[in-house]
């Protein structure tokens, strides 16, 4: 009797075709437009645009030092105006301009060249990298200027080195990381999220089953209600690892997204797969209608998506968004993925993670069976 209710239902959500385009469709596009928009936008090269009003050597100088830097481009437009450029950025078409004033010179000659930094307050991300080297350049600068008054002073090469070496030096180390890219975090960040999408087909199924008549028939029949939730729930916990399984092998084949130890990918998507589905039965059979399923659905799929860092790193958060995001499953299941593909751990290093995941697909499924039985008498009204 299960058998048949397995193939009824693996027949009915491959005839309905929204079920593929949110579990399949609507991801692939999420992440391939994210990711195209991110590893382009990762790879691109800052316009650094310029005006020149001092026409010197040294104003040249200064600038094809910036045009030199790794990452950025210089642009000259001596067509416009330095008016009408702010006026650009004041109204958002432009989000920085450097200014090299009149007499910059001289000005570097009698120890003070002036250059101004106009920048769009509203594009701090493309903004604070160029005045950062502007920063850096002044900082040059400045250790030239001291570097010839202490020539001037009798000092030898060495003994200037020595006196102008920074006292603290910073030697940046990266552990945990070697392997990280936007696609570490856009391809398992919206496989997490859509996996929780099957619950608004769960929901559906069974109010489906309810209006047509179907589960107060079960009354009457002999039927084993665990048989019965076994089988309304393993197609959806099957659809749900054909989806971790397409969108996974779409980053590894189109992104070279690294995925780890596949044995502990596995078993994540494993436990994922419990738990949304188990949370989607559960659901099913909790709340009164169709629509307040559907509403409760996107409530923990897209909050949940936030405040367990599916869209962005969970430490760009606020730091109650990020004690909200420890309570949700997706929290576990996104760090348990990054994990693995990111810090190369294994098994052991992400026991906590399974065993979360676990406990709440079997708490969801228990719920579920405890709450048939009123489900099925209401049916029967």
């Amino acid at each position: 009797m299960m058998k048949n209710i397995v193939i009824k239902e693996f027949k009915l959500m491959i005839k309905e075709k929204g079920n593929f385009f949110f579990l399949i469709l609507m991801p692939l596009l999420f992440i391939v437009v994210f990711g195209s928009i991110f590893s382009q936008t990762a790879s691109s090269t800052l316009i650094v645009n310029i005006q020149d009003l001092d026409h010197s050597a040294a104003s040249q100088a200064f600038i094809k030092q910036i045009g030199q830097l790794k990452g950025f481009q210089v642009k000259e437009d001596s067509r416009s105006s330095v008016s009408s450029e702010i006026q650009k950025i004041k109204k958002g078409n432009l989000s920085s301009l450097v200014v090299i004033d009149k007499g910059f010179e001289k000005g570097l000659r009698n120890g003070q060249g002036m250059i101004h930094f106009y920048k769009d307050a509203a594009q701090p991300a493309s903004t604070a990298p160029i005045q950062a080297i502007l920063q850096n350049m002044s900082a040059q600068y400045r250790e030239q200027k001291l570097a010839q008054s202490l020539q001037a002073g009798g000092m030898s090469p060495q003994q200037i080195g020595r006196t102008l070496a920074a006292p603290l030096r910073i030697q940046p180390v990266e552990e945990n990381g070697s392997r990280f890219d936007f696609m570490s975090q856009i391809v398992p960040g919206y496989t997490v999220m859509f996996v929780f999408f099957i619950m608004n087909s769960m929901v559906r199924r069974f109010f489906q089953e309810k209006e047509s008549g179907m589960i107060a028939r079960i009354q009457g029949t002999p039927l084993n209600p665990l048989s019965y939730l076994a089988g309304m729930w393993i197609p959806s916990f099957i659809s749900v690892l054909i989806q971790c399984t397409v969108l996974l092998a779409c980053g590894y084949f189109f992104y070279h997204l690294h995925l780890g130890n596949p044995f502990a990918v596995s078993l994540i998507v494993i436990c994922l797969a419990l738990c949304g589905t188990g949370l989607g039965l559960a659901l099913a059979l909790i709340v009164r209608s169709e629509n307040q399923g559907l509403g409760v659905t996107q409530l923990l799929t897209l909050g949940g998506a936030i405040v367990a860092g599916l869209w962005f790193p969970s430490d760009m958060l606020p730091s109650f968004a990020q004690k909200i995001g420890y309570f949700t499953p997706q929290y576990w299941a996104m760090s348990g993925f990054q994990d693995v593909m990111i810090r190369g751990a294994g098994l052991g290093s992400i026991w906590k993670n399974l065993i979360i995941l676990i406990l709440i697909g079997l708490a969801g499924l228990a719920l579920a069976l405890i709450r048939f039985k009123p489900f099925v008498r209401s049916a029967a009204h």
